[in-house]
């Protein structure tokens, strides 16, 4: 029989879909506060994979990765999910119309990469207070390996090689946290 316990501390990162990549320094700035030191970021890159957003967020959208240096409980995902409902809101448009980002916050840890959602799916899991989450990059053979439900910007070099350098900076951090307490 196995015995529970608590989980190795993960690697927090948020994907920043926005209308215009003039609003990442104010979003930063707004997420470094509620969320901590951000220690990772990827360049804006245009996104064209669906039309789902165009209507509500305009049809020149970028995408960029943020990731964040204190290690935390994966048990704060839908927490972190909320908190960025908050900041969207904030960050909509002045005439009550629509966002002008969506923010998806995930974590990752050595085997996996996690996202959070407010929508249900087949491979969703429900954590509580209206937030599922998904496994949607596994980490196996040393790389990371899509689903068939993955979104296919997770399966951009230019995102793989973001979330990569960010599970090596991970992995460190936690050798590191482990010699120290060894010590």
């Amino acid at each position: 029989m196995g015995t529970p316990c608590e989980p190795k501390p993960v690697k927090f990162f948020i994907a920043v879909l926005a209308s215009e990549a003039a609003l990442m320094p104010p979003l930063e700035g707004d997420l470094g506060a509620l969320l901590g030191v951000i220690d990772g970021r990827s360049a804006p890159i245009a996104w064209t994979e669906s039309k789902y957003y165009e209507a509500e967020m305009g049809a020149s959208l970028v995408r960029g990765f943020l990731s964040f240096a204190a290690l935390r409980s994966p048990a704060e995902l839908a927490a972190w999910k909320l908190k960025t409902q908050e900041i969207e809101a904030r960050f909509r448009r002045g005439d009550g119309g629509g966002r002008r980002v969506n923010l998806d916050p995930g974590y990752v840890d050595a085997f996996k990469v996690v996202l959070a959602s407010t929508k249900n799916a087949g491979q969703r899991i429900y954590l509580g207070r209206g937030i599922y989450a998904e496994a949607t990059l596994l980490y196996q053979s040393g790389r990371f390996h899509g689903m068939p439900y993955t979104y296919r910007d997770y399966l951009w070099p230019q995102t793989l090689a973001f979330l990569n350098r960010m599970r090596a900076v991970y992995l460190e951090q936690l050798r590191q946290s482990e010699v120290h307490s060894a010590g």
